[in-house]
């Protein structure tokens, strides 16, 4: 009981130090923060306003949106109280019964607020209005209305912008939890599968990846994220992806491959992070996106292989079991790339064209064997 309680506490520290020294985490958001910056510096974030609205959270979003439309309420109805004011049409000044007022219906602050919203948001109930006595509340009535028709459209491209992000079609481009290594085509491949939810096409879809690792140089200097280029590729090339389908990416272990050192047993002590991309642009909104996840030494499974997931149905129609979109299964795999290119090339073959898929001890008639 202790025993097993101590060690679900060891994997929750691990599972917690592994999440911390991420820089990409498995939804794609970079772990990093900037410190120690000027603060003149932070006033290029309010000149690019626009962008700064857009990448802000919508809890922000909506904050700056109900606040900055009741402040110009507010705004306007000081204006249109002091309009009033100048007129005497409030009704502490306690105007004649012949008196022209400048605006119907506002005799006081609230009034003012409550036609200054009227205004702006072309409401019009009908109780308040500007009369033709007062020729700055037409003027004052005209520049409200153009403001606010302005104003309505940056907040409408506002909330646009944030609705139709790439990054919410990003959300339905998924890949693998786990990474696998394991022979394929003649070469020993670091596999991971890949798959679009949707049913639209991602255009000029490109794949590559980057190992990030830290490394001393000779002249004694630590490099804390050192980047190395990861190629990927499935069956039918690297450029230019037809993403209709789930695929399986594969990187070649070969010597100029970081992970050719690697073996069975030195991989999952090894310290590094394998950050995959998928750029491409949405058939639908004609947006271009990039989708990221990373998968550490922990991740990555020697000697497995995914399950299939494409299959042929009854109707004459492609089948994707998204059930088995992150199983593997065992297959025999060599311990290190040097043994597989180096020990298994050189092992002897059936001269008589036996199969010999389990690896046993069988006796070949020699009538069979040919003759040089």
């Amino acid at each position: 009981m202790c025993g097993s309680l101590s060690s679900r506490v060891r994997d929750c520290l691990a599972r917690r130090k592994n999440s911390r020294t991420r820089l990409v985490s498995k939804e794609g958001r970079c772990n990093i923060e900037y410190g120690n910056i000027e603060y003149s510096k932070h006033y290029a974030f309010v000149a690019d306003f626009w962008t700064t609205l857009v990448e802000s959270q919508w809890r922000y979003a909506m904050l700056f949106f109900i606040g900055f439309f009741t402040l110009t309420w507010f705004l306007f109805a000081l204006l249109w109280y002091w309009m009033a004011l100048n007129n005497g049409d409030l009704y502490w000044q306690n105007p004649s019964s012949d008196h022209k007022p400048c605006i119907w219906g506002v005799w006081g602050l609230t009034t003012a607020f409550l036609y200054s919203l009227e205004t702006q948001t072309t409401i019009g109930y009908g109780v308040r209005a500007v009369t033709p006595y007062c020729p700055g509340g037409v003027a004052l009535v005209t520049i409200q209305a153009v403001f606010g028709a302005f104003f309505n459209c940056f907040m409408c491209g506002l909330v646009m912008s944030k609705i139709t992000s790439p990054k919410k079609r990003g959300k339905t481009i998924t890949f693998s939890e786990m990474a696998v290594i394991s022979p394929k085509n003649g070469s020993l491949c670091l596999s991971i599968r890949v798959a679009n939810l949707r049913k639209s096409l991602m255009i000029g879809s490109q794949i590559y990846g980057k190992l990030l690792r830290t490394k001393s140089t000779l002249d004694g200097e630590t490099v804390i994220v050192d980047q190395v280029n990861i190629d990927f590729m499935v069956d039918a090339g690297k450029d230019s992806l037809f993403f209709v389908y789930p695929f399986t990416l594969h990187h070649i272990i070969d010597k100029n491959s970081p992970f050719f050192e690697m073996t069975a047993d030195t991989l999952h002590k090894q310290e590094f992070e394998l950050v995959v991309f998928l750029d491409g642009t949405a058939e639908s909104t004609s947006s271009s996106h990039q989708v990221r996840t990373s998968f550490i030494p922990q991740e990555i499974m020697w000697g497995y292989d995914f399950l299939p997931i494409i299959s042929k149905s009854r109707d004459d129609k492609y089948r994707v079991d998204f059930s088995n979109f992150s199983k593997v299964v065992p297959v025999t795999t060599a311990e290190s790339a040097y043994c597989f290119y180096n020990i298994s090339s050189h092992l002897p073959n059936p001269t008589g064209g036996y199969d010999n898929q389990g690896f046993e001890v069988i006796e070949i008639d020699p009538s069979h064997v040919t003759t040089m």
